[in-house]
């Protein structure tokens, strides 16, 4: 059975059992790996385990003590949890240090300090971590070098290339990888069941096996426009010449149609670049005589593709970038014209 029911990370869950059996849980941790995965679930349920009054063997929560009830209630005094609102690109620095009126005197850096209301222990977690400013981050530094006695610090992000360098020494580094396309599948299914939703399995298995294991990603393509299209991107990308005027037509119109609000356009926007990411890294690994994608639309896509490794790595490079400047607000349409001009000029790119 999944530890706390978050699947995928049973190992990653018995290396913090193993800490805590010995008294040697960090007071700063930084959680790596793909968007989707369970991350924040599991940075969640670890800290209910820290908290709780009476855990079980295997730093499992009992669920049943009044620290239990109140993380699940998400009402614990000792679980801070600060994320970057939906209309933000950023987390704002007031969520650490307080606004101007209150500096140090409210905030999770300040939070944290205060002394435990329950147990012996305090958590905090940031959500979000690749969208700290370089001011909220500096904030954070001190804390997460002497964090207070029995408090515990979890950052959650993406991938260490996005931290910053003082950030990442001042943390022990915990790595989460994709989720098997089975287990993909099956949470996806279960969730449509619950809501009572009839989604085709046939529908649902495709979804979970271009998801590269994240359920966030398997959910948006859910939707069939988005489903359709990737499998027209990956056909896009793999042609040759590559015409970037057609590719950028297609992809604005696709991702303006996912409504007038900015968050759902940006989510559109970052699945389809995904799917570009997944791309180029499985052009590169046939290439080098690696296995073939696990997708059919994607090893078809990567077999008619005729270009070489140094094409593979600028469209890699480009697309990676994108994705970066969809996380700094960037105007849409903008970026996708640039992209596409980059990707249509590689060789240009390449010589930059």
């Amino acid at each position: 059975m999944a530890w706390q029911g978050i699947e995928g990370h049973d190992t990653v869950a018995a290396l913090f059992a193993a800490a805590e059996s010995r008294g040697r849980i960090a007071g700063s941790y930084l959680f790596i790996g793909p968007p989707g995965v369970g991350k924040g679930a599991f940075a969640r349920a670890l800290a209910a385990s820290l908290v709780c009054l009476a855990p079980r063997p295997g730093l499992v929560a009992c669920g049943i003590c009044g620290s239990c009830l109140q993380a699940r209630a998400g009402s614990h005094p000792d679980i801070d949890v600060v994320a970057k609102p939906e209309d933000r690109a950023t987390i704002p620095l007031e969520a650490f240090i307080g606004d101007a009126e209150h500096r140090m005197r409210e905030g999770l850096c300040w939070r944290i300090l205060l002394k435990p209301a329950v147990g012996g222990r305090k958590v905090a977690i940031v959500l979000d971590a690749d969208h700290l400013t370089d001011e909220a981050a500096n904030c954070l530094l001190k804390t997460l070098e002497e964090p207070p006695p029995g408090a515990v610090m979890i950052l959650v992000g993406t991938g260490l290339e996005r931290q910053l360098p003082t950030i990442r020494s001042r943390c022990q580094v915990v790595r989460f990888g994709p989720l098997a396309p089975e287990t993909v599948r099956r949470l996806i299914a279960e969730e449509l069941a619950r809501r009572g939703d009839e989604t085709a399995a046939a529908t649902v298995a495709a979804a979970a096996a271009a998801s590269g294991g994240s359920l966030d990603r398997a959910r948006l393509l859910l939707d069939p426009e988005v489903g359709a299209f990737r499998g027209r991107l990956l056909e896009l990308l793999s042609r040759r010449p590559l015409r970037g005027v057609e590719l950028a037509r297609e992809l604005n119109a696709i991702v303006e149609a996912a409504g007038k609000e900015a968050p759902p356009r940006r989510a559109r926007l970052a699945a389809f670049l995904d799917a570009a990411v997944e791309f180029y890294r499985a052009a590169l690994r046939a290439g080098a005589g690696g296995e073939r994608a696990p997708d059919p639309a994607l090893d078809r896509a990567v077999a008619a593709w005729s270009a070489d490794a140094d094409e593979a790595t600028v469209g890699l490079d480009a697309t990676l970038d994108a994705l970066d400047a969809i996380d700094r607000n960037a105007h849409l349409p903008t970026l996708v014209d640039a992209w596409t001009a980059i990707l249509e000029a590689p060789r240009l790119a390449h010589s930059s």
